[in-house]
């Protein structure tokens, strides 16, 4: 089986498993986490069908992460997740998945699902298969501790990886995933920060317009609100394709879990990276 080795252990995230057990526990007893480490309810509601993660090394951003797998670990366990993360070294195919093999991180190896991967590719003709766009990648892999943390290896997903991030094609990927996830235990996630590098205020009033947006379950809101304010939200395609898929999955309801940025935890406010945890429910 083919293996994709982490990028960033040992420096966004801890490089062994002891210490990724202990850092990730700490991320949710933190005090801007959600203060407790959750046990997963086995036979939970499963009314979460996507959420919305940032991104950043855990250090940053993980207390805000683990609020939306705090809410997941109550919902209970996902069979299969869709994993959308922005390109943010511009390489490989614009719109890129990897169909199989596995990805490995201090905490072990989780699958790729290659039958729901085929199924995407069938039903959307924008998609690459480009492991290159990976290759170097964190979004989507800073996603999986937190869900190993909580399910080990007891899942399987697939990355999709956006370089192009128009309201058209996040829409083409959203409906395609939406297609191949009906009527499976299927989680949506997509890996995002918010604002970047701008005063805490500022910040905060731009990442509040695209939340509204995003809580109002509207791609087509939050793409013209990021392009008319000039955010720098750098996984609005994601943010986008996810709402497209989670309406189609029967989603009703956005919440959002916690809003930080990075000067909640580093003290300084003058240029800040805002961070958000969205949970879609049915």
């Amino acid at each position: 089986m083919k293996i994709r080795y982490s990028s960033v252990a040992g420096s966004w995230y801890a490089g062994t498993e002891k210490g990724l057990k202990t850092q990730i526990e700490g991320l949710f007893t933190h005090r801007l986490g959600p203060g407790k480490v959750p046990e997963v309810v086995e036979k939970g509601p499963r009314k979460i069908v996507g959420l919305m993660c940032p991104h950043a090394g855990y250090v940053y951003s993980g207390p805000v992460a683990a609020h939306a797998y705090y809410s997941l670990a109550v919902d209970g366990r996902p069979e299969v997740v869709v994993l959308f993360g922005p390109n943010h070294y511009r390489l490989g195919s614009a719109l890129a998945m990897v169909r199989e093999g596995a990805w490995r991180t201090p905490l072990g190896d989780v699958e790729i699902d290659a039958q729901v991967a085929d199924q995407i590719l069938r039903g959307s003709r924008i998609v690459d298969v480009d492991e290159a766009a990976h290759g170097r990648e964190h979004s989507i892999e800073l996603q999986l501790p937190f869900l190993q943390f909580l399910y080990g290896s007891a899942f399987r997903f697939v990355p999709i990886c956006f370089g192009m991030q128009d309201l058209e094609s996040s829409r083409e990927v959203g409906a395609a995933v939406a297609k191949a996830l009906l009527n499976k235990n299927a989680l949506v996630v997509a890996s995002s920060d918010m604002t970047h590098y701008e005063p805490q205020k500022r910040a905060e009033q731009k990442d509040r317009k695209a939340i509204d947006a995003i809580l109002k379950l509207d791609e087509e809101g939050l793409y013209s609100t990021v392009e008319s304010y000039g955010i720098s939200m750098c996984g609005y395609g994601p943010a986008m394709a996810v709402i497209t898929a989670v309406k189609e999955l029967g989603a009703k309801k956005a919440q959002l879990l916690c809003y930080k940025t990075s000067g909640d935890i580093t003290g300084d406010y003058s240029a800040v990276v805002g961070y958000a945890s969205i949970a879609f429910t049915k």
